[in-house]
């Protein structure tokens, strides 16, 4: 039988909670836009309707691992974001801004 996840957590120690804290935070901070859209309490058909598209084309959106930026960053806005490019070095991060004016038809 599955236990309560608060029971469980009143067993766990300071620390194993500290750690499972942060590997929360860092799945929150990454996932594919389908978990993304779910998250943001949207439908595919809703999205679609924001988008002028049909929802099996976002279903198909969803499932790409390639796309143009000016795709994302319509997906991105529908769903009621701002689309940031940044390119991590050892020494820093710096934020691309050559695609911010990027107009899509």
């Amino acid at each position: 039988m599955a236990k309560p996840f608060k029971n469980l957590k009143k067993n766990l120690s300071p620390a194993a909670l500290g750690r499972a804290e942060k590997r929360a935070k860092e799945m929150l901070a990454e996932m594919p836009l389908n978990e993304l859209r779910a998250a943001r309490q949207l439908t595919q058909e809703s999205l679609a309707k924001s988008l002028g598209i049909n929802q099996a084309a976002v279903s198909k959106m969803e499932r790409r691992t390639d796309m143009y930026i000016s795709t994302l960053r319509e997906f991105v806005v529908a769903m009621g974001g701002e689309l940031e490019i940044t390119a991590r070095f050892p020494d820093g991060a710096i934020r691309i801004q050559q695609f911010e004016d990027a107009k899509t038809s």
